[in-house]
């Protein structure tokens, strides 16, 4: 017994017209009168009350009927879904990416995957720079966006773009994009800033930054969520250093002020990582991501 001559059966089922029936089916009426005969022999069932004027289903034919629709259906649900997960438009992809692509970047990204593969699961997840490489090679995570590419060979990274560091301080600050000569009129401020003995692409921008100044930041207050160094900046607690996308938050009482340094943005994932799922989305990174290059440059 085979799925089309199950398909054959809930046509005639539905037509009770042999001709119908097969031109409905594409193919000839004796091929149809074959493959259900073949069905009954097979079952050891008649499906069919037959004569010249009529075609009738039997009672055990109207039970396979109602019993052998919603499968088929289910059937079909099921080979459809396989082949979305084959062409990587179903399933789950779990991303990492730092705060600072929150507000700018990831919501297009997300806007993006939304409209050409709806049906797949977006998990969000936002690691420190230490755990992200983790996350990548325990399966924890799929795809990660940081300021630094990956050091461990088993993993792939691809810089998609580069943007301005930018000087945050609270609304009510002294300096202006106007007034703002150096880094040096900051050498009496207060610094929110992440722990500047981390050895990552980005605190060793942000060293660079003060190291170029010749001055040494009076850090108070340190952390690596750029969501809460810019809420303490807006309450006056201090001033800071951080990628210029974190203005796109359009969060109130602070002020950016753009400097002449940049930091990249890379996207990671497994070398080893071959699934449609995986191609689909980096085709849509890199779409998005040259959209925001092409802001920068």
């Amino acid at each position: 017994m085979e799925l089309q001559q199950i398909r054959y059966f809930l046509a005639l089922a539905q037509e009770l017209h042999f001709w119908n029936t097969a031109e409905r089916m594409f193919i000839t009426q004796s091929a149809l009168s074959r493959q259900i005969k073949a069905l009954e022999i097979e079952l050891g069932v008649q499906l069919f009350e037959r004569n010249k004027r009529s075609v009738k289903l039997t009672e055990a034919g109207a039970f396979l009927r109602d019993q052998w629709a919603p499968l088929l259906d289910e059937i079909n649900r099921v080979h459809l879904q396989a082949r979305k997960i084959h062409e990587g438009a179903f399933g789950t992809v779990r991303i990492g990416y730092p705060g600072s692509i929150a507000y700018g970047f990831m919501p297009d990204l997300i806007t993006s995957i939304s409209k050409a593969l709806p049906e797949l699961k977006v998990d969000l997840v936002e690691p420190t720079d230490i755990s992200f490489e983790q996350l990548l090679l325990s399966y924890q995570m799929d795809i990660a966006f940081r300021r630094d590419p990956a050091e461990n060979p088993a993993l792939q990274s691809e810089w998609l773009y580069s943007e301005p560091y930018a000087l945050v301080v609270p609304e009510s600050h002294r300096l202006t994009g106007q007034n703002f000569t150096g880094m040096q009129d900051l050498k009496n401020d207060k610094f929110i800033l992440s722990n500047l003995a981390q050895t990552t692409y980005y605190t060793a921008g942000l060293r660079q930054i003060f190291e170029d100044y010749r001055i040494t930041p009076d850090v108070r207050i340190e952390t690596d969520f750029g969501g809460m160094v810019l809420g303490l900046v807006s309450k006056g607690l201090g001033v800071t250093i951080l990628p210029y996308s974190y203005s796109f938050g359009n969060l109130p009482n602070v002020r950016f002020i753009p400097l002449p340094y940049s930091t990249n943005l890379y996207v990671t994932w497994r070398r080893s990582d071959y699934s449609p799922v995986l191609k689909n989305i980096l085709k849509l990174v890199s779409e998005t991501a040259a959209r925001y290059a092409a802001k920068g440059s």
